[in-house]
């Protein structure tokens, strides 16, 4: 028997190496809004979270946020991807791969997902449904709910799940949807310290590429 039946993975960071361009636009709406924010800084509050919540600890920390603000972060992200968007280093090849069951689940729209997917031409080939906390479920990561969702309607036990992440966030939504966490470092956004960062918010294990995820699903 294999030893997972379902691989949820998380999209940003996981599937496509997005997170330093979709952070550094908002860094730079933020700060042209009057809010000044670096790269560094929006990556440790914002990556793996939803839209929804992300403007939540925006206003928390600068007292309002533009209402504008969102429609042009998803114009930029979306402006710059034909030029700029890559997949995670092994991604494509780990997925052509396997056989387990899989999905997606993710706090980014769909819109975002289904593009990211046809670029790296895996709209036909990845072969399981798309979740969206945008869309699925009324509380984003790190709350369990989307991860949860997923199982259900994929009809598989939590315990029998493995999940792929790269936020702290995510890696806590994982763990408490009783799955088993992989917290993967290899985004070009990952900083020193950040494996630790992982395994701190309970990743069952932390690595540095999908070649250890394979010997993971492999024991």
């Amino acid at each position: 028997m294999a030893a997972y039946d379902l691989i949820i993975f998380d999209f940003d960071g996981v599937v496509a190496d997005s997170e330093v361009l979709n952070n550094a636009i908002l860094a730079d709406l933020l700060s042209e809004a009057g809010m000044p924010t670096t790269l560094d800084e929006a990556l440790a509050a914002y990556v793996g979270r939803r839209w929804l919540d992300c403007r939540t600890l925006i206003e928390a920390r600068f007292g309002s946020c533009p209402e504008d603000l969102h429609d042009q972060w998803t114009g930029r992200c979306h402006a710059r991807a034909p030029t700029e968007l890559k997949p995670v280093t092994g991604a494509l090849d780990f997925i052509a791969s396997r056989g387990e069951r899989r999905c997606i689940a993710s706090s980014s729209p769909l819109d975002w997902i289904h593009m990211g997917l046809n670029r790296f031409g895996l709209t036909s080939t990845f072969g399981g449904p798309i979740f969206s906390a945008t869309v699925h479920v009324t509380r984003g990561k790190p709350h369990p709910d989307l991860f949860l969702h997923a199982a259900a309607e994929m009809q598989v036990d939590p315990a029998r799940t493995l999940v792929i992440e790269d936020s702290t966030s995510g890696v806590a939504a994982g763990r408490a949807a009783g799955m088993t966490v992989v917290g993967l470092c290899a985004g070009g956004h990952m900083r020193d310290g950040d494996g630790d960062r992982l395994q701190d918010a309970g990743a069952h294990y932390v690595v540095d590429d999908y070649a250890a995820i394979g010997a993971i699903l492999t024991v």
